[in-house]
């Protein structure tokens, strides 16, 4: 016995809707319709409102100024002998007024009245203000360019649904306005930091993204193939090991805005492909690269919001004053009240204060890995203002060089989010092939989820001398989060990864 099939009501409607349209297409193609790409518009919507919104209807009536126009139905009215259609372009609105008496009556009826919302049309008029000071277009011709098959998302409640919202960015884009302001500041920002960067006389390289060996960063590559050369690829996890080969060669100061990839875990904060900007300066330290990211941080906030106090969800930022420094220890003990000085005496001592906080130890061989464990999991996410977190382990900086304890490192935090990375890069090519060795071994017996890999051109690159040099990583799409106050890194990526389509 067959199951009886059951839609919900706005699934029937939809589709009832599609196959009205379908028709309609048939219908239009039988008369010479083709989806023309000949139409070419004057002006810009936006173009239009800078020059004439202050314009007088008088002003206008003088000027009698014909226009031609392009842009999406998103509103349509039929008021009898009058129709008015509300058209977007490039998140744009303007309205535009339809006299039936100007058209056969055939061609209005079953032309102009029945284009659909979504459809893309052209119109030839003339600029107007309507009794109430809209600024519209007085149509005088008008032109289907391309039939839309699907309805829109409902004009009043939008894209509700964000499993649909990040599959279908287009339908997002199309019925949020507040969502393309977003991308768009996300270019600007871009924009800004690439003319910081040109400005501070930094060079911007291109570096692979498929390489041989991934390195740059204790992370899990994608693994691809190369058929011709017969050999494993990875998707870059950093481009850093290529920068600093390009410093060898003799580069002083270069900076990539690139994108990288990580076969690790989702969440609110992480997207296995994003946006990072690396920046390497040659006879430089890494607290050079602490005066650079704040000089960076004030030209960005200063040119997007003119002020140097920002809000990001109920707190206040302020990059007025110098940015805080604090080490990785300090800070631990300043946002954990139940931990002390004395719990980081020796490895057996941090150990137990980890399990009593029920942290996973088991990846954890050494005091420093220990640190840093603990700093992740109970203070991280607690320092809100824009802060600068030092003295990091070394055993958990294995491309950094050492100072003392510590890792000559640092990185940068803002509302919980770890933004930026930085440190005095290591160009001791023996000490680098000892660390890297250490690590291949982590590999081997204890460790295999890190997935190290000892990169053996990138030592002999070392072996021809790499200056003293500081490097430093951006978090771009964190970065943004920042700047468009959004919580979730896939509201600032276009086409976030998601899990295999299941609608």
């Amino acid at each position: 016995m067959l199951k009886k099939i059951t839609f919900k009501k706005e699934k029937i409607l939809s589709n009832k809707e599609i196959f009205i349209r379908k028709n309609k297409l048939i219908q239009l193609r039988q008369k010479g319709f083709n989806f023309p790409n000949t139409f070419k518009y004057t002006k810009t919507i936006k173009t239009i409102y800078c020059l004439y919104k202050d314009h007088t209807k008088s002003d206008l009536k003088k000027i009698n100024y014909q226009i031609s126009i392009a842009g999406r139905i998103i509103k349509k009215r039929i008021l009898g002998k009058a129709s008015f259609f509300v058209i977007q372009h490039d998140n744009y609105k303007i309205q535009i007024y339809i006299k039936s008496n100007l058209f056969t009556s055939n061609y209005y009826k079953n032309y102009i009245i029945e284009l659909d919302l979504g459809d893309i049309i052209g119109v030839k008029g003339i600029l107007f203000k309507t009794n109430t000071l809209e600024l519209s277009i007085y149509c005088k011709k008008i032109y289907l360019l391309t039939k839309s098959l699907r309805p829109l998302p409902d004009k009043y409640s939008g894209l509700q649904n964000k499993e649909i919202k990040y599959r279908k960015r287009y339908l997002d884009l199309l019925s949020n306005s507040n969502v393309t302001k977003i991308f768009k500041k996300r270019s600007y920002i871009i924009s800004n930091i690439r003319s910081f960067m040109k400005k501070k006389d930094f060079l911007e390289v291109e570096t692979p993204m498929m390489h041989p060996i991934p390195g740059g960063a204790n992370a899990k590559p994608f693994v691809t193939y190369h058929n011709a050369l017969n050999e494993r690829m990875y998707l870059r996890v950093a481009p850093e090991l290529y920068l600093k080969r390009l410093i060898v060669g003799g580069f002083d100061k270069i900076f990539e805005i690139n994108r990288n990839f990580r076969n690790e875990g989702l969440s609110t904060r992480h997207n296995p492909e994003f946006t990072m900007m690396e920046i390497y300066m040659s006879y430089s330290h890494y607290t050079d690269m602490m005066i650079l990211l704040e000089k960076l941080c004030r030209f960005l906030v200063k040119n997007i919001f003119n002020s140097l106090i920002i809000k990001y969800d109920k707190h206040e930022l302020n990059f007025e004053k110098p940015i805080r420094k604090m080490t990785m220890i300090e800070s631990i003990l300043k946002f954990n009240k139940n931990i002390h000085i004395s719990d980081f005496k020796n490895i057996k001592k941090t150990k137990k204060i980890a399990k009593k906080l029920n942290l996973n130890t088991k990846l954890c061989n050494s005091l420093g890995e220990l640190i840093h464990l603990i700093f992740e999991k109970t203070t991280e996410k607690k320092i809100i203002s824009p802060t600068f977190i030092t003295e990091y382990p070394i055993e958990i900086s294995p491309l950094a060089k050492k100072n003392d304890k510590f890792a000559e490192r640092f990185e940068f935090f803002i509302s919980g989010y770890e933004i930026a990375n930085g440190f005095s890069e290591l160009n001791d090519p023996e000490e680098q092939k000892k660390r890297f060795k250490i690590q291949e071994l982590q590999k081997e017996n204890i460790n295999i989820s890190k997935n190290f890999y000892y990169d053996k051109d990138y030592i002999t690159a070392l072996e021809h001398g790499l200056p003293p040099t500081a490097g430093l990583g951006i978090g771009i799409d964190r970065l943004i989060m920042i700047m468009t106050n959004q919580k979730n890194i896939r509201d600032v990526i276009l086409f976030p990864i998601l899990k295999k389509n299941i609608i």
